[in-house]
């Protein structure tokens, strides 16, 4: 699936990215501009970030639930991340308002 239609990137290679930065750092914080930067491309738009956010946050919850690392570590961390989910938020979808209507 195309996830950036500026860059052409697709969920696989953000999925792939994720799980190389992890392979790295298990514990680094990965936000879009980092995977972006890894991928070599720019936020052009920067619509598809709220949906590279939560790919980000479903891919970390996989790769820790598959790693021998403590529950309790995983969780506090992951709990952080929802954190700044809520915070900064997803509160529009790629800047749209909820009564956007397309054409």
């Amino acid at each position: 699936m195309l996830i950036c239609h500026c860059n052409l990137i697709t969920e696989k290679e953000i999925e792939e990215t994720i799980v190389q930065l992890l392979d790295q750092d298990p514990w680094t914080l990965i936000v879009p501009a980092k995977v972006y930067h890894t991928l070599q491309k720019r936020g052009r738009c920067c619509g598809c970030f709220p949906n590279v956010v939560e790919t980000i946050i479903r891919v970390t919850e996989n790769y820790h639930s598959r790693s021998e690392a403590n529950g309790e570590d995983v969780v506090s961390h992951l709990d952080r991340v929802r954190g700044l989910r809520v915070q900064y938020g997803s509160i529009t979808h790629e800047r749209r308002k909820a009564d956007h209507r397309a054409a």
